[in-house]
This record gives structure tokens, sequence and C-alpha cells, in this order.
């Protein structure tokens, strides 16, 4: 197809640099909770932003293992930034392969990417709802009027809220036999207003507060997957091998371990002569760290490879792989922090945010418990319908 606007260029090379341009602001954007727009407009002029457009529209379609890589790195130098890029990237990753998103809508994404920073995400989780992958219809609602629709209603937990260019809304319709899809909202119109909630102690500077819309307008070409409320479909959440998020929290913790083995250098007690690093408890603790960080970055990597052969994953094995790279990565922080006690939770050391940013990888889909009930259900499904088959086999 033509490409009007091709995307900017990106060179896996220039990703040392990124993460550290990245991690010299990091602290500063846990502090104030404030929206990363400085680390958000070098990650665009490295056309990080655009990485995964597809190659039909004109992008060099980074693979699953190159944005895999790429989450890595950008993780270990500001994990908040990492999230707001990968909701981003996941809509030009899905537009690569499939017109997910109304062809116009994506020509003016791109215009105005080759420019300025366009981010993107989907808002979907209400108060009341919770996320929908668990199920339930959304409370917001789409009236239809002259040329479109008018969204009011309200999100929470809306990464990159404040710097969003396009916020796509999960809403139901209004008509008589009520549909569920996206609307695309265009973030500079009027009626939407960010309630500025989010506090929490991780992540702080991903701004994922909850956004207000009352009779937003929008254009009729701008809504899409519309389905009927009563046949609706699951949400398909097994896109690929999952191997985006967890990715960021190893890079939590690869930054943490960096630290960790840099204060193990600098200790020097009187009484010992030498540095911490030089004991030989912490040299065999960081050996269990590197094992655990070692095999899932290893994992993560096989799995994306797959994808990208065109094999497919299955969701107990990205589901699992998702799991044992999460605990991990929190593990290996935690470790570090109980090696060396009060130093890992001084606020004048990263250790403590590192902490409380990796804790925040078990809130994404699928949960822990959303995984281990799934995988359990299909162990019981697997010995067949009997009740007693260990019974039998005795016998």
């Amino acid at each position: 197809m033509t490409v009007a606007s091709p995307p900017r260029a990106y060179d896996p090379a220039v990703l040392p640099a990124v993460t550290a341009a990245l991690a010299e602001h990091a602290a500063d954007h846990d502090r104030t909770g404030l929206f990363p727009s400085d680390s958000i407009t070098v990650l665009h002029d490295a056309g990080i932003l655009t990485s995964t457009v597809g190659r039909r529209h004109g992008g060099v379609e980074l693979g699953h293992a190159g944005t895999f890589d790429l989450m890595l790195a950008l993780g270990e130098g500001d994990p908040s930034v990492a999230l707001i890029t990968a909701m981003t990237l996941a809509f030009h990753t899905r537009q690569a392969t499939e017109d997910a998103f109304p062809a116009e809508l994506y020509r003016s994404v791109l215009a105005d990417s080759a420019t300025e920073p366009t981010l993107l995400n989907a808002l979907q989780v209400e108060p009341a709802l919770g996320t929908p992958s668990r199920g339930g219809a959304p409370a917001t609602t789409a009236r239809r009027v002259p040329g479109g629709w008018r969204v009011t209603g309200h999100k929470i937990y809306s990464t990159g809220a404040a710097g969003l260019r396009w916020m796509i809304v999960l809403a139901t319709t209004d008509e008589p036999e009520p549909r569920v899809g996206s609307f695309a909202v265009d973030a500079r119109s009027d009626g939407i207003d960010v309630d500025d909630t989010w506090d929490n102690t991780g992540m702080r500077a991903t701004g994922s507060h909850g956004v207000q819309f009352d009779g937003v307008f929008v254009p009729e070409g701008h809504a899409f997957g519309l389905q009927e409320l009563a046949n609706r479909r699951p949400q398909d959440q097994n896109l690929g091998p999952g191997t985006t998020l967890p990715a960021i929290y190893l890079g939590v913790a690869s930054a943490a371990r960096r630290w960790f083995i840099g204060f193990l250098d600098s200790r020097r007690p009187a009484n010992l002569g030498t540095s911490l690093l030089e004991l030989p408890r912490f040299e065999a603790a960081l050996g269990e760290i590197d094992v655990e960080l070692t095999a899932s970055v290893a994992l993560l990597r096989a799995l994306a490879e797959q994808a990208d052969r065109g094999e497919a994953v299955p969701k107990e094995v990205a589901w699992s792989a998702k799991t044992v790279a999460n605990r991990a990565a929190v593990g290996a922080v935690e470790r570090m922090v109980g090696l060396i006690g009060n130093p890992g939770l001084s606020r004048s050391n990263p250790l403590e945010r590192h902490l409380r940013d990796v804790y925040s990888s078990r809130v994404h889909f699928p949960q822990e418990d959303t995984v281990t009930s799934f995988l359990g259900r299909q162990a019981k499904a697997s010995i067949g319908p009997s009740s007693n088959t260990l019974t039998s086999e005795k016998s």
C-alpha cells in the first residue's frame, strides 16, 4: 500500500543510549508522578514508538523477539515509560497483520506519529466492572447521534492518560439491541476529564489515572469491533506469546541487580579488608539470582522467537512463562533487599523503587490466580471422568 507518512526509522543499536537516558530521569518521574514527556520524546526521536508498525504500512515491523529485547531494555531504564510505550506498540503490532483499526484512522495515527509522539491505549477498566477479561459489559455508553456517537462513562487505570493522543474506549451502545465495541476518542476532544487519581506505590509515572467522558463525540468511522451484547464473544487476551509485559519487569530486576552488584563492591567493612562482593555468601546469592533471571529471559525470548517463526504459543505455555518470569523478577529484587537490610529500603537508594515497581508485575492479565486455576482445571480434565484413577491403578 502507499504510505504517505512513513514511520521514523528504528535501529536497535540505540538501545543502550536510550536506556541510559531513561534511567537518568526515572527517579524524578517516580518522585513526582508526573507524565514522563521528556522520556517519551527520547523514544519518539529514536523511532521506538513506531518500531512495530507493519511493513505494509512502511514500518520495520519489529517482531516479538525484537519487541521483547526492546521492553527488557526500556524496563531497565524506566519501567513506567516502558509500559506506556508497550500499550502503543501493541496497536501497531496488531495492525501489522490485520485491519483491526479503521484504515482512515490508522493513516491519521501514522501521519501524526511522523512528527510527534502519538500514544494510544485501550481504556477498558471501570470502577464497577473491573477488568473486562473477567467478564461483564461496560457501563460506559455510546449514544447514537447524527454522524457518529456520544460516549459517556468513567474509566480507571488508564495508563499514560495525560499523554495519550487516542483513547480506545470500550463501551456499550444504547441501541434497542445493545452492542459492545471500541470507540476511538481523540484525546483533544471536549468533554474529557483526567481525574488525577493514580497514586500507587509503584510504576508511578505511568499516570494511570481515571478518565471521565461526558458526551464526547466520536465520528461514525471511529467505532469498530462492535458485537451484539447477547452474542458477545470473550475478548481475545492471548495475542502473541505474551512476552512483552514480563520483559519490562525482568528489566526492572536487571536494573536492581546492576545497582546491587555496585553496592556490594563499594562496601568494604574495615574488619573484612575486602568488599562484600568477595564474600562467598553474597557470591552464592548472586548466582541464585542469575539462575532465575537468566532462565526466565531465555524462556521468554524462545517463545517470542517461536511466535516470529509463525508457530503458535499455546495459552497454557504463554501464561505459565509469564508467571515464572514475574516470580523470578519479584523474587530477585526481594532477595537483594533482604541481603543488605536497611540500605535496600532507603529512599536514597534505587533498590526500594525497583521493589515497588516490580510488584506491579502481578496486576497485569492474566493474574496468578487466573493462571493457576486455568492450569488446575486442565490438570483435572486430563485424568478423564473417573475420580478414582489412582485407586484403580493401585488395585
